[in-house]
């Protein structure tokens, strides 16, 4: 059985070279250009017929979006046998729902835009890790193989790297994600927290009101799903410091970090260390100690499927 082929997006060329270490990968070949209108010019160079196709591309935006779409769908139309789409972030996950009239759920827009991908003989899968929600899994149409992919094991081994044998708390930005850190805590054998939010009905901004665990004395290890602005996690991070942690640490399965979001949040002050996985091109942002590749369990997860 030949190799399995292996594209990725631009945005993602960051971490191919992790999936080809990984796994057993031939590395597919493409052209790309851009016209003076701004229109993108893709071709295929490798040959495509009967082979089984990984595409490593997520979606932190919209161009990224298209960029999935139309290599996928290429792939397809050439004749691959199978495909498998790997997408390590998954954009517009916090847009799942309508909160209001009229709000669109962006979330499932794009999962059907990307089930309209033509099937090939063997069928499409699509991998998804550390979803906002699990329920945008079943975004995807039916002729679509969804699996998500828990980050638990990562996220729990690079906690237990950095905070050693000490005593600490794991905790939440709020009691939103309380559920997720639960689980992280009974695997760590450590307490959880979360802090008490109060919602101005008028301003929509938030207050805290209280930590629900004893933290004095301890160290905190907060969770979220993912740091963006990271406004929610200094808010938190106060809060335990204020409830009478020593320290404050924090790790995310997604680092997206827009604009200067990371250079604001270690100029806080309240955050002792941030760590994360490479799901996001934004992980760039931190030292390479501070973070853990995803790619082996990516394609540990995509290899148990295509056997």
């Amino acid at each position: 059985m030949s190799r399995r082929l292996l594209f990725s997006i631009p945005t993602y060329g960051y971490l191919e070279p992790a999936f080809l270490a990984a796994g057993d990968f031939e590395q597919g070949q493409t052209e790309r250009r851009y016209f003076p209108d701004g229109e993108r010019y893709l071709r295929i160079l490798t040959d495509l017929w009967g082979r089984d196709v990984v595409v490593l591309g997520g979606t932190p935006s919209d161009v990224d979006v298209l960029e999935v779409f139309d290599l996928a769908s290429g792939i397809a139309r050439a004749g691959a046998r199978s495909l498998a789409i790997v997408m390590p972030y998954f954009g517009y996950a916090t847009m799942e729902r309508a909160v209001r009239s009229g709000e669109v759920v962006v979330a499932k827009t794009r999962a059907r835009l990307l089930s309209s991908i033509p099937a090939p003989e063997g069928g499409t899968r699509v991998f998804l890790f550390d979803l906002h929600t699990d329920g945008i899994e079943f975004y995807f149409d039916d002729r679509v193989l969804t699996r998500h992919i828990y980050g638990a094991p990562v996220i729990t081994q690079k906690i237990k790297e950095r905070m050693g044998d000490q005593a600490f708390v794991l905790g939440a930005c709020d009691a939103g994600r309380a559920k997720w850190v639960q689980s992280l805590a009974r695997d760590l054998h450590v307490e959880p927290a979360f802090v008490y939010k109060r919602r101005d009905p008028q301003s929509g901004g938030t207050a805290v009101t209280g930590v629900n665990a004893d933290v004095r004395g301890r160290e905190v290890m907060i969770y979220d799903d993912m740091i963006r602005t990271g406004s929610s996690l200094v808010q938190a991070a106060k809060a335990y410091l204020a409830a009478g942690a020593t320290k404050v640490h924090a790790i995310a399965s997604h680092l997206v970090l827009p604009g200067d979001a990371y250079d604001k949040l270690k100029a806080s002050g309240v955050l002792t260390s941030i760590m994360g996985t490479d799901s996001h091109p934004g992980s760039s942002k931190l030292p390479p100690e501070d973070v853990v590749s995803i790619a082996p369990r990516l394609v540990e997860s995509s290899e148990a499927a295509h056997v």
